[in-house]
């Protein structure tokens, strides 16, 4: 049976742009739902160890800035029409969780690789997490918690034992884990140690930032297409093909290879500008990992080939890489007061300006959903402009606003 669409990202990020979500948001919202329907039946083989199509993807944002729980909603309400798909709990507790992968026990055929045209069961408990609050999902100083999800990222295979109370030891075999979540910079700052950054389980997330809307829309409903419903049947169906699909491991052609051997040379000899601290460190040594898995949903999404081509190592490094650029902002309030947050964010908007300058107006309609009043904004503007900062000339709303350099 042929798809409907060449490309079932590209036919989403179209399907969901009628939003107000900067695109890539409903790009990696897209990766999740084809991440949550490829399951753990497909890997790349590394031979000491298997990459696996699971992602830990985090949108972080301001408060009603850019629906971030409806952009991640749009992609898993497609993915929860597809059979066979198991969700996790809303609430992640270990009681909940261990249930959850009880219920999701799957045995998936494949080919015997040491008996030609014999076929043998593999099992997996696979479950897509869900969650408009981080902090549902997790407790970043539950280390029990965030030790396995380390694990599951990694791929580790094998028997997971648990004790709970209600059902004593709980076996789980081969579990995996695909997670969507939203927060804020803020919650990120108020619950994650800045030991943690750049550590075990930050460095396996893709935090997907975004303060800005991609565009203004009041009524979504009144720009869909008429034909809206029927394109998310289409990409439904789509997915669920792409569910039945794959089984077994990835190939990499040639070229690919030929490819990731120099991107791999080049990286470790030019670190990304902005991500030269220490706290990123650990991202800068996974980053390959993140593109490899990347690279299989992009495969996947056009292809049912299962075999990896350079354009899709090159377009997994160029949406991970297009990330880094707001790296720091997800996690600049971290040990730092909000004072002196907010301050940085505006001579850094500012820096970013054509001549560094613009009116307050503008300065303020850019900021303005951080602060609970203007008094406070006042304030911090004013201590911009006192310690010599930045410079006004004029009064009122059409003043210009000029960084000092």
């Amino acid at each position: 049976m042929t798809r409907n669409y060449p490309d079932w990202l590209t036919a989403y990020c179209n399907y969901a742009s009628f939003s107000e979500a900067p695109r890539r948001m409903h790009f990696w919202a897209g990766v999740s739902a084809i991440a949550g329907a490829l399951r753990r039946k497909t890997w790349i083989d590394m031979g000491y160890f298997n990459w696996y199509p699971n992602f830990y993807i985090v949108f972080v944002a301001p408060p009603g800035i850019v629906s971030k729980s409806t952009t991640a909603g749009i992609a898993m309400k497609i993915l929860k029409d597809v059979p066979g798909i198991k969700f996790g709990p809303d609430v992640v507790t270990w009681q909940a969780l261990v249930g959850s992968f009880a219920e999701s026990r799957e045995d998936f055929p494949m080919a015997d690789a040491k008996v030609p045209g014999m076929q043998i069961f593999m099992p997996m408990c696979a479950l897509t997490l869900e969650s408009s609050e981080f902090g549902n999902l997790l407790n970043p100083q539950d280390n029990e918690m965030v030790d396995l999800l380390v694990s599951l990222w990694d791929g580790k295979e094998g028997k997971f034992e648990k004790k709970t109370k209600s059902s004593g030891n709980d076996i789980i075999i081969n579990p995996w884990i695909n997670l969507i979540a939203c927060t804020t910079p803020a919650w990120i700052a108020g619950n994650f140690p800045e030991y943690m950054i750049g550590g075990g389980f930050t460095s396996r997330c893709i935090f997907v930032f975004a303060d800005e809307k991609d565009k203004y829309v009041a009524y979504p409903g009144r720009h869909v297409p008429k034909d809206f419903e029927t394109q998310r049947a289409a990409l439904t169906q789509d997915l669920e093909m792409i569910s039945n699909t794959f089984c077994g491991p990835f190939g990499i052609s040639e070229e690919a290879y030929k490819w990731g051997e120099v991107w791999y040379d080049a990286h470790y000899k030019n670190r990304p500008p902005g991500l030269d601290d220490d706290r990123f460190g650990g991202y800068i040594a996974r980053k390959q990992t993140h593109i490899h898995k990347l690279a299989m949903v992009l495969s996947a999404s056009r292809s049912d080939s299962q075999i990896i081509q350079p354009d899709d190592l090159a377009l997994a490094n160029a949406m991970v890489s297009d990330l880094e650029k707001d790296m720091p902002k997800v996690f600049d309030r971290i040990g730092r007061s909000e004072t002196s947050v907010h301050a940085g964010s505006i001579t850094s908007w500012l820096a970013s300006q054509p001549e560094q300058t613009a009116t307050y107006m503008e300065l303020y309609k850019k900021f303005f959903h951080y602060f609970p009043n203007g008094r406070e904004f006042g304030e911090i503007f004013g201590g911009l402009v006192s310690s010599g900062q930045i410079q006004q000339y004029g009064i009122g709303s059409d003043s210009r606003v000029t960084l000092i350099k």
